[in-house]
């Protein structure tokens, strides 16, 4: 599980954006639009890297 979690590309990458569009939103255009926008993409980025864990774990699982 360490492995899934840890600093991996995939990981930093999926921080990465969300840090970016949150901070853009936040502080280069603070508007309560830009900012709802820039939450819904963050879980759409967030949902993909979950879906991607997932897949993963599950591939790697010993049932």
């Amino acid at each position: 599980m360490r492995e899934l979690l840890g600093p991996t590309y995939r990981n930093l990458a999926a921080l990465a954006v969300v840090v970016a569009l949150l901070g853009g939103a936040y502080f280069l255009v603070p508007h309560p639009l830009v900012q709802y926008g820039a939450w819904l993409v963050a879980f759409a980025v967030w949902m993909a890297w979950f879906v991607a864990v997932a897949r993963e774990w599950i591939s790697k699982a010993d049932f």
